[in-house]
């Protein structure tokens, strides 16, 4: 069997198996009478990254947003640990689940210990302030990601990966076993990129949190992603290993791009060499 007969399996499996913490079950998604996502069938793995990778405009951010019960189903849904998502309080999803969108706004003159700290707010209510463990939950988020020595530091005095540290900080503080990224390398120049998923990398790795992340750049995605979903057009095109996703025709068919595949030389992954 080819590696396309493999990944077109894999796309066709059974409506019916779901293994892991988070998944969709023919989803849908639909805005003014057009059609986004189109009956996907998806079981994000546990405790590895997943990156959703596709050309512009196919749905990769919508289906995130699906994911983290941002976005309004017009079929199907999201299960969370067996249950609909939409059954699960908030307060209780906010706790599981953590999700930094593309684009984030922060109020002017905010400092990063005070926009760290808002990841805690899951946790807050009348009947329970903030405590030590609120302080130590901060406290590590800023450690891991290396912005401790930043904490007082107005948040637009950062540079570009700084802050998206320090948003991810805040990600983390929220304490989820579950972490959605939507292009979190967007608007960093290279080694910033490198810097954020290697975080990422590291989250996993020492953590054990599953990660799922939307990229556009295939290289990145096939060296930092253990499952990559391939989307084109509102649907699901192939799922699996970089080994398996990642090959001539898949990149073809998706992005219109002739190429060779070669292995990278540090660290044995696919690498896309367009013609």
């Amino acid at each position: 069997m080819t590696i396309f007969e493999k990944t077109t399996a894999l796309k066709k499996q059974s409506d019916d198996v779901f293994a892991n913490r988070l998944c969709a079950k023919k989803i849908g998604v639909t805005f003014q009478k057009n059609a986004i996502l189109h009956q996907l069938n998806i079981d994000i793995p546990d405790r590895k990254v997943s990156i959703i990778i596709g050309p512009n405009a196919c749905g990769k951010s919508t289906l995130l947003r699906s994911l983290a019960r941002l976005q309004s189903l017009s079929s199907g849904q999201v299960l969370l640990d067996g249950k609909n998502i939409r059954q699960h309080k908030t307060r209780a999803v906010a706790q599981q689940l953590a999700i930094l969108p593309q684009i984030s706004v922060a109020p002017e003159g905010i400092r990063v210990v005070d926009l760290v700290s808002r990841g805690r707010t899951p946790y807050q209510s009348a009947l329970s302030q903030w405590s030590q463990e609120d302080t130590d939950k901060v406290t590590y988020a800023l450690e891991v990601t290396g912005m401790s020595e930043f904490a007082e530091r107005p948040l637009e005095s950062l540079s570009g990966g700084q802050r998206q540290r320090a948003w991810i900080a805040m990600s983390l503080a929220q304490d989820t076993d579950l972490l959605l990224l939507d292009e979190p390398t967007t608007f960093l120049d290279l080694p910033h990129q490198i810097e954020v998923l290697q975080l990422s990398a590291k989250l996993n790795r020492e953590q054990q949190r599953t990660i799922v992340m939307v990229l556009h750049d295939i290289n990145l995605a096939a060296r930092y992603g253990d499952h990559l979903i391939a989307m084109k057009d509102g649907a699901i095109y192939a799922q699996g290993s970089p080994d398996e996703v990642i090959n001539q025709r898949t990149i073809k068919q998706i992005f219109g791009l002739d190429c060779h595949i070669i292995r990278d030389p540090s660290h044995g992954t696919p690498h896309v060499i367009p013609f």
